[in-house]
């Protein structure tokens, strides 16, 4: 099988690939059809010279169906590049991070915030 120069391999990061994080309102319970969601925190985390941003939260399953349940969650944004750097058109903040692509990092990442975090789910963007 012949690979395609220059593409990265599969959970390798791609050069220079940001994404924008817009700011939600912490502690605000977001409906859906099958439940609800919550934000409840915004966490800087030291990671070898760098800083990662996560979020935690928990979202309940109580109009479903089939049962009711829910789960406590973290959903790693990425490293950050620039904190809360800018504002859009509405005047939330935004950061900008660089996506956790290579699959150590995040196995490393995710045994820290397991050790950390009461979640039972460790989810990278």
């Amino acid at each position: 099988m012949e690979s395609k120069k220059n593409e990265p391999k599969k959970n390798e990061p791609k050069k220079n690939e940001e994404v924008e994080y817009l700011h939600n309102e912490l502690n605000k319970e977001v409906y859906a059809i099958g439940g609800h969601y919550v934000l409840t925190g915004n966490v800087r985390l030291p990671f070898h010279g760098r800083e990662i941003l996560y979020l935690t939260g928990f979202g309940v399953f109580d109009t479903t169906c089939c049962g009711s349940g829910g789960c406590c969650y973290v959903s790693v944004i990425g490293f950050i590049k620039g904190w809360q750097s800018k504002t859009d058109e509405n005047g939330n903040l935004v950061t900008i991070a660089e996506p956790v692509r290579d699959k150590s990092t995040q196995d490393e990442l995710r045994r820290i915030i397991e050790k950390k975090e009461m979640v039972t789910q460790v989810s990278f963007r």
